[in-house]
């Protein structure tokens, strides 16, 4: 069967079994949005390629499939370069196709022309250009290999529009081995010998805890995690990037780590004899100055990236392998050395029998969770609307199995501190890149792949105002998403840095909050605006915008542009030198 390359392209996604893309056609394009509409794949019009991109994450983070966008040449192709580095630190599978200038004119500063691979080559995992038809069925399959397996993340395929245009015979690869992919073979099963040692650190530790990255979800290994904790008793701290992966009701979950952590957690890390690192990757933000970080902590790393071992810390056993994998086969070493089902004892004279007794250490833990829980001020006496109080107002009023999606700054911190996580993929934020603008576009698409569950975005004032025009997709395509903008009228963490760090000296931070109007904004979108200035006003807003499943909800909460996100490590420092905050624990640190 002879076709054209732009129809050999839709067909070969199809047999990938994308059912959404998400794109704005172009030129450069133009031959392959034909094909469209004679495809079963849904395509959603976005008013941005960068919402493109945002919205294809999205979708991937909730539903575990690769996000798919497509945008046009030139300013199509480096609009969505922000999503595809995002998408890289944070290990997203998306597959962007690009539309490119023909072959002949590639070199030659043609119309729109822009050497995409070259810009996209260090925020990849690998791209490609295609230059014959004949190479895109190979091109997709190899495409969508690549950005799921091994670490998950961003591919592009840039096809020039004679290409295209180009006629082919249609055929469709057998195998992975019909894939033209040297090199690539990702260390998924661990090695056994360094599972066996990491076991013997464990069955030796005092003060254990497993640091639970968002590898984990990637890899689908939540309920690996889970039984590693019940049955080990280890406390587990999960990152940013990993909020849900244990309830955060369960009596082992300690809860967020970092920069902007809680207090035990925290401490937990600082004070611990082993680190069972996860599908984590010694972030910055949860090591704070990295000489003094954990000193009295053996390391077992387990990665499905080599790359990341012994990157950031150094460790004792270092284990690439996939996070699940790895964590079933410790597991069985464990239970062939004593430890079985959770609650049972371990047989008279077996290893874990003379394991060290953790009850010491969770009730010290214990201690600090009492001492210093999260904390604000909740009755301000001036009637300053609290944002903390707004984010437990959206939790408690949600119906169950709610996705939270942020943005980026202090509302993200709020809502990932104060947010109840109870089961995996319900947590979608940008966090390696830290994108602003994040937020809308990312709902979108999380509502998207799951049309039954409500979607809130939690966004700030600042990153709204970047990425809102995407409401109008959701308007159009009726995706009721439903957005709270905690509006302090500034770019919030910075202004926090500006006060604590340089003597309140505010520069380019002040957003208005009357500009825009939100409300109008809203309803310009086709969106219900709702406007919130008091505590009062605050869960009946919540409740209109929840009763609401016909269109997108806009909540603008006026809230207090004073307040600042705590606990906190200060940049460069310890973390024993976390900042609980004036109205936490004992006064704070």
């Amino acid at each position: 069967m002879r076709i054209t390359g732009a129809q050999a392209l839709i067909k070969s996604l199809e047999m990938q079994g994308v059912e959404v893309v998400f794109g704005l056609p172009g030129g450069a394009i133009l031959p392959v949005y034909d094909p469209i509409i004679d495809s079963p794949i849904r395509h959603i019009l976005v008013r941005h390629e960068q919402g493109a991109g945002h919205a294809a994450e999205g979708y991937a983070q909730v539903t575990g499939r690769p996000g798919v966008a497509m945008v046009t040449s030139g300013p199509g192709a480096t609009n969505i370069v922000t999503p595809l580095a995002n998408a890289y630190m944070d290990s997203i599978p998306l597959v962007v196709v690009s539309g490119q200038v023909a072959t002949g004119a590639i070199g030659t500063d043609a119309f729109q022309e822009c050497p995409i691979t070259g810009v996209t080559m260090d925020i990849t995992k690998h791209n490609w250009l295609v230059t014959d038809a004949e190479e895109i069925p190979q091109t997709i399959a190899a495409a969508f290999h690549v950005a799921t397996t091994g670490r998950p993340g961003p591919v592009l395929v840039d096809v020039p529009k004679d290409v295209s245009n180009a006629e082919m015979e249609w055929y469709w690869p057998g195998s992975i081995e019909d894939l033209d992919l040297p090199g690539y073979k990702p260390q998924v099963e661990g090695d056994p010998d360094l599972v066996r040692q990491a076991a013997e650190l464990v069955l030796g530790a005092c003060r254990p805890v497993i640091y639970a990255g968002g590898g984990i979800l990637k890899a689908r290994g939540a309920d690996a995690l889970r039984e590693l904790a019940e049955r080990t008793g280890i406390p587990v701290v999960t990152t940013l990037m990993a909020r849900g992966v244990l309830p955060d009701s369960h009596p082992l979950c300690l809860g967020m780590p970092g920069m902007h952590g809680n207090y035990t957690a925290v401490t937990a890390m600082q004070e611990s004899d082993l680190l069972l690192a996860i599908g984590s990757r010694f972030d910055d933000r949860v090591t704070g100055k990295v000489s003094a970080f954990a000193p009295g902590a053996k390391v077992v790393h387990v990665d499905i990236d080599p790359a990341e071992l012994g990157k950031v810390r150094v460790p004792e056993v270092a284990i690439a392998g996939d996070a699940r994998v790895v964590m079933e086969k410790l597991l069985e070493v464990l239970e062939r050395a004593g430890i079985g089902p959770a609650g049972s004892k371990p047989p008279a004279g077996s290893q874990a029998a003379s394991r060290p007794d953790l009850s010491p250490w969770i009730a010290q833990l214990r201690g600090y969770q009492e001492r210093f829980p999260l904390a604000y001020d909740r009755d301000p006496g001036s009637g300053a609307l609290k944002p903390q109080f707004v984010v437990e107002s959206l939790r408690d009023a949600a119906p169950p199995g709610t996705i939270v999606v942020a943005g980026v700054g202090q509302h993200q911190m709020w809502a990932s501190q104060w947010w109840h996580f109870e089961e995996p993929y319900t947590w979608v934020n940008s966090g390696g890149a830290g994108t602003m603008g994040y937020a809308v576009p990312a709902a979108i698409g999380a509502k998207v792949g799951r049309p039954e569950r409500t979607v809130w975005a939690i966004d700030g004032d600042g990153c709204f105002q970047m990425t809102a025009q995407e409401l109008v997709t959701a308007s159009a395509e009726r995706i009721p998403v439903k957005i709270a903008i905690l509006n302090n009228a500034y770019l919030g963490m910075v202004r926090q840095w500006q006060e604590m760090f340089y003597e309140e000296r505010y520069s380019e931070v002040y957003l208005s909050p009357d500009l825009p109007d939100y409300v109008k904004w809203a309803e310009a979108m086709g969106c219900v605006g709702l406007k919130v200035e008091s505590p009062e006003e605050v869960g009946p807003a919540i409740d209109k915008a929840n009763s609401i499943d016909d269109r997108p909800v806009v909540v603008d909460f006026r809230t207090d542009a004073f307040e600042k996100v705590y606990p906190m490590v200060p940049a460069g420092h310890s973390n024993d030198d976390i900042v609980v905050g004036p109205s936490a624990g004992e006064g704070g640190r």
